[in-house]
């Protein structure tokens, strides 16, 4: 994001037009599912609209070594658009743009799309322990504990890169350890087999005996004429703690050095860390400023925050599986 008062005025009053620019495009098509999520960074928020900040709301956190490491890379405001077609993402994209000018330059544009039932790009199902319906609000949307922010929601991003020359030089039973589910049927493996270094064993969190859970939106997309294989994680939380803890077990291990095998044919070359608000705070954003930000969310508007705590975020839903990004 360009810095400079005018071009954040131009961001808050951008964040006004958002939901309109949704219904603007999306009604063309009505059927084709069209949402979009926002998200701010805590550099950009702190820029934009000051104290106070969403409690969770930090850089991204590195963690790893060496050619194992998750990384962060600048990124000021997330764009998470999801339809059936991907000319509604295109033209709701291009109007986003034009609304914001030379306010922002695009630093990582990924367009995703659904692979066949609903598989990653190394060829096993992404999402199967995605929690749903009451379960999925519960897991994924800020409540009294942060009430200045009720509503709204966290997301982490990477883009990750696959060796699938190496990838798919290893036999089908090789790989299944690795991810720790079967390829074809999508069954977990069997805890007596299924290796404590698995990607299913270290992005399982458990607190107090119960697993937390975080709602995945994770999209393959590629070029295959350049040799470009990846996955695209997005992974939304009501607060980013387990998505960072199992980052640390990925990339460091669980204990340290019994890390994600999975790690030795996909690399990390983004990531990101950033606030998602409710549609009711979105819209009151034009109006604050560093200077002027409020310390609560107004009571007129309390009971409209309640109604809107439902897993959607109202602006883009978070739910379906729209095959394009």
């Amino acid at each position: 994001m360009a810095r400079g008062e005018e071009r954040a005025a131009t961001v808050r009053s951008w964040c006004g037009d958002i939901a309109a620019l949704v219904r603007a495009v999306g009604t063309r098509a009505p059927s084709a599912n069209l949402s979009c999520v926002c998200g701010f960074g805590a550099d950009a928020w702190d820029l934009l609209f000051g104290a106070p900040r969403p409690a969770g709301l930090h850089p991204f956190r590195e963690v790893g070594a060496g050619d194992r490491r998750a990384i962060a890379t600048p990124g000021d405001i997330l764009l998470h658009i999801r339809a059936d077609h991907m000319d509604l993402c295109f033209e709701l994209a291009s109007q986003m743009l034009n609304k914001l000018g030379d306010a922002v330059t695009v630093v990582d544009e990924v367009h995703g799309f659904r692979y066949f039932d609903l598989r990653d790009m190394v060829g096993f199902v992404d999402g199967t322990e995605n929690p749903t319906g009451r379960s999925a609000t519960n897991y994924t949307i800020i409540g009294d504990e942060d009430a200045d922010f009720a509503g709204g929601s966290y997301v982490i991003v990477q883009k990750y890169l696959h060796n699938l020359d190496a990838w798919n030089g290893l036999t089908v039973e090789q790989q299944e350890l690795i991810i720790g589910r079967e390829k074809l049927s999508d069954v977990e493996l069997d805890e007596s087999i299924k290796p404590s270094c698995s990607h299913s064993s270290l992005t399982t969190i458990d607190e107090n005996g119960q697993e937390v859970k975080i709602l995945r939106h994770n999209m393959a997309f590629g070029r295959p004429g350049s040799k470009e294989f990846g996955t695209y994680f997005i992974g939304y939380a009501k607060t980013p703690k387990p998505i960072e803890q199992m980052l640390e077990n990925m990339f460091v291990g669980r204990p340290p050095g019994n890390y994600d095998r999975l790690l030795d044919y996909s690399r990390a070359v983004t990531g990101g860390l950033f606030f998602v608000p409710s549609a009711d705070l979105l819209e009151e954003l034009p109006d604050r400023t560093p200077a002027a930000a409020p310390s609560s969310i107004d009571e007129s508007h309390q009971d409209d925050h309640e109604e809107s705590r439902d897993g959607t975020l109202n602006i883009g839903s978070l739910k379906g599986t729209p095959q394009h990004e």
